[in-house]
């Protein structure tokens, strides 16, 4: 469970949904599922702060030198977190009771394939009609409101399991006109408050299940998801420099209408 976490978490092809599919196939405790689920996300965030930790200090020293730039990319950060957060606070029981199930995971999987790979058409057939000089874009620090607000609201149809929280961000970087690599930076970037809050909150919520016996197993899956994900993300920034998301999407339509054919 902590490599699917560790594989998935950033690439876009749902962690949620993978870990709900690898839960039903390995015969995860339910008891323990979904408060393991907690700390391999954790796992999964302490990779992300680890390999961006020396842009995150920069940005903090910027941000205390009232760095304009740098207020704006946290102003930007904010506005993309609040979307989901407010959808997902007030609807995160009915979520949990109605659309956690492989089935939902196969259909999600198959409808966000087909979103990326419409917006990769869409972005290559862009990128052709815009003069290259436009279309460089100087990265985070100089992303609009407008940009942010959109990737915020991409980010809430990452509350339906399978829809991948990394997918949608991106898919909302690229409509809003960022390029691969910037969208798929500013998404790890806001994984840190987004993934960071959710877990807090659900931590908060299972406290009573913690067991001193759960440890060992607990530690396991977040050391192992921690060391995946590190590796995910390298690989991820260094393939997002040269190739396209055409690839996720069809394993997504792939794997999504298998999951219909065997969940239906």
């Amino acid at each position: 469970m902590g490599i699917v976490e560790g594989l998935t978490e950033f690439l876009p092809v749902s962690s949620t949904g993978h870990l709900i599919l690898a839960g039903d196939w390995l015969g995860f405790p339910e008891r323990i599922a979904s408060t393991f689920e907690i700390f391999i996300q954790l796992g999964a965030i302490f990779a992300v702060i680890l390999y961006f930790a020396r842009d995150l200090i920069a940005l903090l020293q910027r941000v205390l030198r009232r760095d304009p730039a740098a207020i704006r990319l946290v102003i930007n950060l904010i506005i993309a977190f609040i979307p989901a957060a407010i959808v997902g606070l007030f609807f995160r029981k009915q979520i949990k009771a109605y659309l956690f199930s492989p089935l939902t995971v196969g259909i999600s999987l198959v409808i966000g394939g087909i979103a990326m790979w419409l917006v990769e058409v869409w972005s290559a057939k862009r990128s052709q009609t815009t003069p290259m000089h436009s279309q460089r874009e100087a990265g985070e620090y100089r992303m609009t409101w407008q940009q942010a607000g959109l990737i915020g609201l991409a980010q809430i149809m990452a509350l339906v399991p399978g829809m991948s929280r990394a997918a949608w961000t991106i898919i909302g970087g690229l409509v809003a006109g960022l390029n691969r690599v910037t969208a798929t930076r500013f998404s790890f970037l806001l994984a840190i408050p987004t993934l960071g809050a959710a877990s807090i909150y659900e931590l908060l919520k299972s406290l009573d299940e913690l067991h001193s016996g759960d440890v060992p197993v607990f530690g396991v899956g977040l050391v192992v998801s921690f060391v995946v994900a590190l590796l995910v993300i390298k690989f991820l920034l260094g393939y997002v420099a040269r190739n396209d998301f055409k690839p996720f999407a069809w394993y997504r339509i792939i794997v999504g209408i298998l999951m219909i054919l065997i969940y239906r």
